[in-house]
């Protein structure tokens, strides 16, 4: 046990996080960091609409949902300094990556269920596949976006990027 660590009562399933939600009618997509969180991830990813929505953001972590359009994609980035975790909650996608933008030479399909990780300082896209919003999540290690990011649309995506 850690010293941050606290022994269990033994009544774990009568205890309410502070900031629990399971169920999905209590969906609230917004910015909860970087507060003690627990939340059902399958659920707010398949409710998210936008684009991108940051869900929480700490110091050192940042977890963003993805609605990807029909045809759409992320769109081809590099995070040098970050980590990204991405898993797929709904459709398929193909994924690419490699060492430099003109030469993506990793490429793989993914669909429900399947985890993505994206080291630090490779060219990556995930492109959409499917004939549905293709729902995700990422772990970004450090935040990658600022603390309440939205972007309803690619479009506003890209124009915050230029900015940030």
């Amino acid at each position: 046990m850690s010293c941050n660590q606290s022994q269990s009562s033994g009544n774990a399933a009568q205890e309410t996080p502070v900031n629990a939600v399971t169920n999905v009618a209590n969906v609230a997509l917004k910015d909860y960091g970087a507060e003690p969180t627990v939340l059902d991830i399958d659920a707010y990813t398949l409710s998210n609409d936008n684009f991108r929505t940051a869900l929480w953001t700490g110091t050192l972590l940042q977890v963003t949902l993805m609605s990807i359009p029909v045809g759409g994609e992320v769109g081809l980035e590099q995070h040098n300094d970050t980590d990204q975790f991405l898993r797929i909650e709904e459709g398929d996608a193909r994924v690419l990556m490699g060492d430099n933008k003109e030469s993506l030479t990793f490429a793989q399909a993914a669909r429900k269920d399947y985890a993505i990780i994206v080291p630090a300082g490779k060219w990556h896209n995930i492109v959409n596949m499917g004939d549905k919003p293709l729902k995700l999540y990422s772990i970004y290690a450090p935040a990658e976006h600022p603390h309440g990011t939205v972007h309803k649309t690619p479009e506003e995506a890209a124009e915050a990027e230029h900015q940030h």
